[in-house]
């Protein structure tokens, strides 16, 4: 384990990736604010969906999240730079993740791995050469790092990759529903979206979307595929890139590859001179012990949460119990709608509600199809006429359709959802079960007959 973690290598692809990586998050800051997503995710909202349990991480008051990520802007310059660098890192880390969990009605698997990513970055020595920390504290200088540096994002991407792979393997994917429908969309693209619409395209989309991410990584490690798959990867991203529009994020998978070619290739390539670090050395760290700990722990962890699914009832692709913080990316198309019934509690009387006067139009999407996000805006309503001296019940009529199938009701009308409470770690009772496709099918084919 020691020679495993904590032998010495060149540090040239950390040096290289901080630069990238300094780059992106800073891109990604300030391309908020100018894209407008600052002002569709926190100002236009009357009220955020924050992750259940931060219900206090709350938007800051009138224009104060431009505030916020410009100064994410400027840390993630500072990190680019190698200034301040630990701070700075740490500084972006805890900003990014507090946007993350205060608003999730613009959930996307990608912001949840740069929360990781950017903690990992915490603890890298990735200001040690080419920074300005280095130039201004010239006893810092070193050129190479443990192997633990550069194993951490290996095994962090082996895992985002494996389990989007295997997430994948169900019906309406593998006989191209999912991308079908993801593609027609994108009809209006120039050059590529009549191709896009062809239905070999749609499988060619489905089964190459399981290879990669089930082959990229082994296929990166292995010396004879590594140059096949490095332009398989460029291939794959940008066509995300292009077609998705997802930011920064096929570019910065793009820049793991930094890890997995020699270290001899990658200082001659960016670092030429730079010296180049050849020796064996095993240095322990003076409190390896507790490292390793966790380590072992952050894995268990990494693991354990996208596999939490199998320990709910019912049909995640349903439910989403467990659905988010598990790398199931891009899996289905859900579209629902959901009406609320709001009843004063001492008089029986309906009490009428437009939800168009409390969301916004993406947040009536969350709300016509995510369990979760139902449960939330239930107790938002309570909590608004509360705060009028009524208590009210609220009953959700919901119905959703997954991949273009039928529609089907998912929670209980019955069922007051301004007195359940929220059981993270429980089934909610509420939720009616997923339907089964195949025996409504044989039903309604023998009805036809009688």
């Amino acid at each position: 384990m020691h020679k495993l973690l904590f032998k010495h290598i060149d540090n040239s692809a950390l040096i290289v990736f901080r630069i990238v990586f300094g780059l992106l998050i800073f891109l990604e800051s300030v391309g908020s604010i100018f894209t407008g997503w600052i002002r569709r995710a926190f100002i236009e909202p009357k009220f955020t969906f924050s992750f259940i349990g931060f219900e206090w991480l709350q938007p800051l008051p009138g224009h104060g999240m431009y505030i916020w990520y410009a100064v994410m802007g400027l840390f993630g310059f500072f990190v680019m730079i190698g200034y301040k660098y630990r701070w700075s890192m740490l500084a972006f880390t805890i900003l990014w993740t507090a946007t993350y969990l205060m608003q999730k009605s613009s959930y996307n698997n990608h912001y949840y791995l740069l929360v990781l990513l950017s903690a990992i970055m915490v603890f890298q020595p990735a200001h040690h050469y080419l920074s300005v920390d280095a130039r201004l504290h010239p006893e810092i200088r070193k050129i190479s790092m443990p192997r633990w540096c550069a194993l951490v994002f290996i095994f962090q991407m082996f895992l985002v990759y494996t389990y989007g792979a295997v997430a994948k393997i169900y019906p309406d994917w593998l006989d191209a529903t999912v991308a079908e429908i993801l593609m027609k969309g994108k009809k209006d693209l120039l050059l590529i979206g009549g191709i896009l619409q062809q239905k070999w395209t749609h499988y060619t989309i489905a089964y190459v979307g399981i290879f990669f991410d089930g082959l990229i990584i082994p296929a990166l490690l292995w010396k004879r595929t590594r140059k096949y798959a490095f332009f398989a990867s460029i291939f794959f991203h940008l066509f995300n890139s292009f077609v998705f529009h997802i930011g920064i994020f096929p570019y910065l998978s793009l820049a793991f590859t930094l890890f997995f070619y020699p270290t001899k290739t990658i200082h001659r390539i960016f670092l030429k001179k730079k010296p180049f670090y050849d020796g064996n050395e095993i240095i322990l760290p003076k409190y390896h012990k507790p490292f390793i700990a966790i380590f072992t722990l952050y894995f268990i962890v990494q693991v354990g949460l996208p596999l939490r699914h199998w320990f709910f009832k019912d049909n995640v692709l349903w439910t989403e119990e467990g659905h988010r913080l598990s790398w199931r990316m891009m899996l289905r198309s859900k579209t629902g709608d959901t009406t609320f019934k709001v009843v004063d509690a001492k008089t029986n009387e309906e009490i009428p509600l437009r939800i168009e006067d409390l969301l916004t139009s993406k947040q009536r999407r969350a709300v016509s199809t995510k369990p979760d996000v139902i449960w939330q805006f239930a107790q938002h309503i309570k909590k608004i006429f509360a705060q009028k001296d009524r208590d009210v019940k609220i009953y959700a009529t919901t119905y959703v359709r997954i991949n273009g199938g039928a529609s089907h009701q998912l929670i209980d009308p019955e069922v007051d959802l301004g007195s359940v409470k929220w059981e993270p770690l429980k089934h909610s009772a509420w939720l009616l079960p997923y339907p089964d496709e195949k025996r409504i099918k044989a039903s309604e084919h023998k009805n036809s007959f009688d």
